[in-house]
């Protein structure tokens, strides 16, 4: 798996992924997403690039919407999922801007890590393969990335679960709220993520995240 650089060293692609891959080949029902793109965050934003991680739970299950990296969805997919929507909402309070659609690669091509603490998914069933092992993954990323003060955006109980070993002295650590509309307004709203990391960023010399003005296609 070359694509995977600096992340191919972890145990577990050698330990634990052969396993989730047989039982993947398995499944009757479609899995999302399609799998060449599974790795995908890990693949565009290698761990020496990595600035901002951002702990999703598992991918889109609508077919189509999902593409590897967390909160994205296919630059087309109309409307925006509810939880990405209340993102932008976000953002735009925080920052006056969004971006125009909801395929959010231009991120982690600045260093955003859009990491989903489970990879794959049935379609239509959320939370179908939660239970594969996709945790040692999450787990073992989050170590590998304790080397350098980094920015955590950990939205709802299962990302902070998820990261409750992240040192929040040595590193920025956004705990709130889940952007979904189920929680959204219980202290995702009005929490301003987005310009506390790059004020974090800029006082650690590092440049900020261009959140809300993707590139113009070539």
């Amino acid at each position: 798996m070359p694509a995977l650089g600096g992340w191919h060293a972890l145990p577990f692609f050698a330990k634990t992924w052969p396993g989730i891959s047989d039982v993947l080949a398995r499944e009757i029902a479609p899995v999302l997403p399609p799998r060449e793109e599974i790795f995908a965050a890990l693949e565009r934003t290698q761990p020496q690039h990595t600035r901002v991680v951002i702990l999703g739970q598992d991918p889109y299950p609508t077919p189509g919407h999902a593409h590897g990296f967390a909160f994205s969805a296919a630059a087309q997919t109309r409307p925006l999922p509810r939880s990405l929507s209340n993102i932008f909402k976000e953002m735009d309070a925080d920052l006056g801007a969004a971006p125009r659609h909801a395929d959010l690669r231009f991120w982690a091509d600045q260093g955003v890590l859009l990491l989903n603490t489970a990879l794959t998914v049935r379609a239509h069933e959320a939370g179908s393969h939660a239970k594969l092992g996709w945790h040692a993954l999450t787990q073992q990323v989050l170590a590998h990335l304790d080397d350098h003060p980094r920015a955590f955006l950990l939205w709802g109980a299962h990302a902070q679960k998820a990261a409750r070993d992240v040192d929040p002295i040595r590193h920025l650590k956004i705990e709130t709220a889940h952007p979904s509309p189920l929680s959204a307004r219980r202290g995702f709203f009005g929490s301003r993520p987005f310009s506390r990391v790059n004020d974090w960023l800029q006082a650690q010399g590092h440049q900020a995240i261009n959140w809300s003005n993707p590139p113009e296609a070539p």
